[in-house]
């Protein structure tokens, strides 16, 4: 008995673990999906104490439909959330926390359950005019006026049909000033790549700017104002859109030529190398946590290091894992989205085989809810994209940090392949390092858990900020 529940928690957890892992991606949803729009609340009874949430659902002029979960009791923290709806049946992903919702609408209220790690509860959510009042979170980095620099609205055309809205942040005197684009992580991010209350490129653009160097960031394509597409988006699509905020930038008369660089966290951090590698106007990168292992490879150690953190035995979390990564592997090398559904479901299928009929039917139905995101554009290419060929073709200088708890980009393994590939590279200017007691948004931490983000006031740590700008510094001023 005990081990066909090892074998069904695996089953279900190769289910959904590809969405709650992987990126979040936006979606086009028919027109049947606004019957869902509009504002929620719910309640979730742990057993030890209620947390109230809220999900605000909106369609955009475009016809994408996005959503924003907000944690009522936590500090009124907000994050954006990937939903997707099908008949009566809505489905909300937030990848950052390992956030897996699927509800039944009945009239104005959703039924359903919500996963986070291993757990699985009930959550009723109802409609609402407006949500219950919340305290701010405590977010003591949030920069405040008045400020020693200056701030422009402005828009970067990149591939047609994609105009990115950022801000430029200039600092005070005539210039001209090195510069850096920010590029967030996976998911639709805003030009602040604003997560729970904290907005890490806001804290960093302020930093910088303080420090004499100026910054460009921008809301990915197809989120805030921004245009484009994000759901039909890959990571080499994204890299065209830093390529563009790279030369709006070295055209402006305010910055430096020839010390225009890349700040990448997480996807960005894979993204940057991309761009570097075949512009010779990227003059250096600093990777954030950025993937130095395949796809695969980084979301089945991410997995496992989040199901443990979160409860599951090791013995559990592994074999779940390594569920996971053969379906990842069936996958890969699919020449369409067919071929790969066709190639996942017979993977699922061979998964589950033994499990007994009633578990059978229930992981078939996570699968199905899942499956849709796991077949994404984004998803395949991220599970095939190998980052370490294009590092090994990138001589600029190269800071690349990880934090130590980091569970969502491992240290350890990373940064060694990150290592080998630059010293493959022949580069002779880079930087590996594991900052102890840091985690995947190198906010000082306990555990590294994503759970932990949240209740953590620090946005990220001032010492990371002071390396930052140091390294740079010291790599333009010379120039």
């Amino acid at each position: 008995m005990r081990s066909a529940v090892l074998r069904a928690t695996a089953a279900v957890a190769v289910a959904t673990a590809a969405i709650l892992s992987g990126a979040a991606l936006g979606a086009q949803q028919p027109a049947a999906a606004d019957r869902f729009a509009g504002t929620w609340q719910g309640t979730l009874n742990t057993g030890v104490s209620t947390l109230r949430l809220g999900l605000a659902i909106t369609r955009t002029p475009a016809g994408a439909v996005t959503g924003e979960l907000t944690s009522i009791d936590q500090g009124n923290g907000k994050i954006p959330a990937v939903v997707s709806t099908s008949g009566d049946t809505l489905v909300f992903d937030v990848a950052q926390l390992q956030v897996h919702y699927v509800g039944v609408l009945a009239g104005d209220s959703l039924r359903g359950t919500f996963r986070q790690g291993p757990g699985t509860l009930p959550l009723a959510f109802g409609r609402v005019a407006a949500l219950a009042a919340g305290k701010a979170p405590a977010r003591p980095q949030n920069p405040k006026p008045p400020f020693p620099y200056r701030t422009e609205n402005v828009t970067v055309q990149s591939v047609p049909g994609v105009t990115l809205a950022g801000t430029l942040t200039l600092p005070a005197g005539a210039g001209p000033f090195p510069a850096v684009v920010l590029v967030t992580g996976s998911g639709p991010q805003d030009r602040d790549e604003m997560l729970l209350g904290h907005r890490p490129f806001l804290v960093i653009a302020d930093y910088l700017a303080r420090h004499g160097i100026a910054s460009l960031r921008y809301d990915d394509r197809g989120t805030a104002m921004s245009t484009g597409n994000f759901r039909q988006g890959t990571s080499a699509d994204f890299a065209d859109d830093a390529q563009a905020a790279l030369h709006f930038l070295g055209a402006r008369p305010e910055i430096a030529k020839k010390q225009v660089g890349i700040i990448g966290h997480s996807e960005g951090g894979l993204i940057a190398p991309m761009v570097a590698a075949r512009d010779r106007d990227v003059a250096f990168i600093v990777m954030l946590a950025g993937p130095g292992l395949p796809g695969d490879s980084i979301l089945v150690l991410q997995q496992r290091a989040i199901m443990m953190a979160n409860g599951m035995p090791a013995s559990q979390a592994a074999q779940a894992a390594a569920s996971n990564g053969l379906l990842f592997a069936a996958i890969r090398g699919a020449k369409d989205s067919a071929d790969a559904d066709a190639r996942a479901r017979a993977a699922f299928r061979r998964l589950t085989d033994s499990l007994p009929a009633d578990q059978r039917a229930a992981a078939q139905k996570a699968f199905d809810v899942g499956v849709p995101q796991l077949l994404s554009p984004w998803m395949r290419s991220f599970l095939e994209y190998d980052p370490r060929p294009t590092l090994r073709r990138v001589t600029v200088p190269v800071l690349a940090l990880n934090g130590a708890l980091d569970m969502q980009v491992p240290a350890t393994a990373d940064l060694a392949e990150i290592d080998a590939a630059l010293k493959a590279a022949g580069n002779r200017d880079y930087r590996v390092m594991a900052l102890p007691g840091l985690n995947h948004l190198f906010q000082t931490a306990t555990t590294g858990s994503p759970g932990e983000y949240e209740k953590i006031e620090e946005t990220i740590a001032p010492s990371v900020l002071e390396l930052i700008t140091t390294w740079i510094t010291q790599h333009t001023t010379s120039r």
